[in-house]
């Protein structure tokens, strides 16, 4: 087999692997319950998903960069209780959603600023953001849960279409939006070439502090968007949203095929990730495995994901 050919077959598996994965998953679930298979069930896996996998979705962006987001989870929750409690004081639907997305977006321009314009490295600058905006969480809240009593908002989390869940809807359109800016616009050329290699991306005239800013700022606000399709689906904010939810998304957009390296990957592949890790989730309940062992098999997942991302740079490398 020829370099060539070698380096085609390695692309085509970094491509595919997402499914690959899925279905052996979906397999074995099959196996261990029977109950996985029901419509319902199903229903219930795509219903879950919806929300990491749109976080997913605004993490692939920052991973294609080279960088991280570890705040995505607080933006989320934070989002969430003081578009909750905007709801609860007005009865105001549109005024809710906007101001779920305004805190995302601002939470983003805030890390994109100290990201790509003071030079703090990602996992710092979005880790000083996780720890500030859970405490916001918190001091808002008070500990207590926000309850949700518009039915129209309640729509956008509970709501079907055609009898489509509503945030699968939303999930797909944001996927096929992201899909397009990647594939079909200057900036998506601009966020792969910055990935790839920043010195050489600001050589060939690309605002890379632009665009690096414009990846965390995209992240903020399907983070907003996830914080109303969480909120809305269980009727209340809780002090509690988004914990941990980042790791799922990484998780997702590793499975997906993005390197974490930046430069290399695609958009749709996440929402792949994002199921098997709503599956993982999904046959752990049905076969009443404690749920805090359920964080150690995420753990694990990351930590092959990773692996699996390594092997492939490096077989990638020796083919070239």
């Amino acid at each position: 087999m020829n370099q060539e050919t070698k380096k085609r077959l390695i692309n085509q598996i970094n491509i595919y692997r997402s499914v690959l994965i899925l279905l052996v998953i979906c397999m074995f679930a099959a196996f261990l319950s029977k109950s996985f298979l029901s419509v319902s069930n199903l229903f219930n896996v795509f219903k879950q998903v919806t929300v990491a996998g749109i976080i997913g979705c605004g993490m692939t962006f920052v991973i294609l960069t080279g960088g991280i987001d570890l705040s995505v989870g607080s933006i989320l929750g934070f989002a969430g209780v003081v578009a909750s409690g905007v709801l609860a004081s007005t009865g105001n639907t549109l005024l809710a959603v906007f101001t779920a997305v305004a805190i995302g977006i601002t939470c983003g321009i805030v890390n994109g600023f100290f990201i790509s314009q003071c030079g703090i490295p990602p996992f710092i600058a979005t880790l000083g953001m996780m720890t500030l905006l859970r405490g916001c969480v918190l001091v808002y809240t008070k500990g207590s849960p926000i309850p949700v009593k518009i039915d129209s908002y309640k729509f956008i989390g509970k709501g079907t279409v055609l009898g489509i869940p509503v945030p699968v809807i939303i999930l797909i359109a944001l996927f096929l939006l992201a899909h397009y800016i990647l594939t079909q616009t200057s900036f998506g050329r601009s966020i792969y070439a910055f990935g790839g290699n920043r010195e050489a991306a600001r050589l060939s005239g690309i605002s890379v502090k632009k665009t690096e800013w414009m990846a965390y700022i995209i992240n903020g606000f399907l983070s907003g968007i996830a914080a109303v399709v969480l909120t809305a689906r269980l009727g209340s904010a809780q002090s509690t949203s988004g914990q941990g939810i980042e790791m799922d998304a990484i998780a997702a957009v590793i499975l997906g095929g993005t390197s974490l390296s930046g430069g290399t990957g695609f958009v749709l592949p996440t929402v792949v990730g994002a199921m098997i890790m709503g599956i993982i989730d999904n046959i752990l309940t049905l076969m009443n495995v404690n749920p805090h062992a359920t964080n150690i098999v995420k753990g694990a997942v990351v930590l092959i994901a990773v692996l699996v991302d390594k092997k492939v740079k490096d077989l990638s490398a020796k083919a070239e």
